[in-house]
């Protein structure tokens, strides 16, 4: 319910959130600002698509697979060209690597297109078709490298990331990002056609009682996983609950607002884990640690690994803090 006396002018908006984190750095020129404000752009787009997708014969699959061997959804090519058209005139975006395509798409920019956008544009896309909530990751990369326009192979880790977030699409619509100065949330306002700042300076609680995996995969697990998941559920004090969706994004979205932790490591499946580094992991790791908590392959901190290939997949444990660490105690054989 809106305060009595506060109009929507009072409200702060995305756009002048921006903006405003802007002037806190005389030397910006502004181009990230751009870049955020046309991924909301593209997040409206698609949050309109995907309320209209059962009346435009956008659910269910288009009968191919993307270069991981995964089915596409119709919703997943419709966001990979939503995003594309959206920073192909920026002019600041020299490369979009996605996971819908094969090799990353290069954008006429000239040498000052400094970025590098990586991106899921519909992580969760198997619920689609069931109407749950899903979302597009997004990592905005700053490569060092030759002088000249930022190139995909120059990326080193995590730590190239200049901004990271997602927008998630549920019973409304959010855009979580971080530039490195903490973690803002806003909700689309469909009437305003905004979005409007309502989750400012978000923490992650330190722990919490739910953990997210797929549990159906437990028996291909290291023995390490499964044991920390025994120490999970037995503490007869407080013992976690499973919370799992099948999409990443809602699942960690839960644990940095009520706390906990979300974890796909190796399985028989996939020997190295099954998400994407570049344009879902890593992001995601920023995210949550500039909210406090942390982000594991098990051996190693997520924004330090280095980044080989475009699709490269790593196991991944992410959440709160202490259910991160205690993660990787077992995995070093330490509990």
């Amino acid at each position: 319910m809106q305060d009595e006396g506060r109009t929507d002018a009072s409200r702060v908006t995305l756009g002048r959130h921006v903006i405003e984190m802007q002037r806190q750095h005389p030397g910006a020129r502004g181009e990230l600002s751009v870049l955020l404000l046309q991924l909301a752009f593209a997040g409206k787009i698609f949050s309109h698509a995907l309320r209209r997708a059962a009346f435009a014969d956008r659910l269910g699959s288009t009968g191919g697979h993307n270069v991981q061997g995964e089915a596409t959804k119709k919703l997943d090519d419709f966001g990979n060209d939503v995003i594309l058209e959206a920073f192909a005139r920026t002019e600041l975006v020299s490369a979009i690597v996605s996971e819908e395509m094969d090799e990353p798409r290069h954008l006429a920019g000239g040498s000052h297109a400094s970025y590098v956008l990586c991106v899921d544009p519909l992580d969760g896309s198997s619920n689609s078709d069931v109407n749950g909530a899903v979302a597009t990751i997004f990592g905005i990369y700053r490569p060092s490298g030759p002088a000249g326009a930022a190139r995909v192979q120059d990326l080193r880790n995590g730590r190239d990331q200049v901004a990271a977030g997602y927008i998630m699409y549920g019973p409304s619509t959010m855009l979580v990002y971080t530039t490195g100065a903490g973690v803002h949330g806003f909700t689309l306002d469909h009437d305003l056609g905004e979005f409007v700042l309502t989750h400012p300076a978000m923490m992650c609680p330190s722990r919490g009682p739910y953990y997210s995996a797929n549990i159906g995969k437990a028996a291909q697990w290291d023995p390490a996983v499964r044991a920390y998941v025994d120490a999970l559920t037995s503490d007869r004090d407080k013992p976690h609950s499973l919370r799992y969706t099948g999409a990443f994004v809602a699942d960690l979205h839960r644990c940095l607002i009520d706390g906990g932790v979300y974890f796909y490591p190796a399985d028989g499946e996939y020997r190295d884990g099954k998400l994407r580094l570049a344009y879902e992991c890593a992001p995601m790791a920023f995210v949550i640690e500039q909210a406090g908590g942390a982000a594991t392959t098990g051996s190693a901190r997520v924004m330090d690994v280095p980044m080989e290939t475009p699709h490269q997949r790593v196991p991944l444990a992410i959440g709160s803090r202490a259910e991160v660490e205690l993660y990787e105690r077992f995995s070093r054989g330490e509990q």
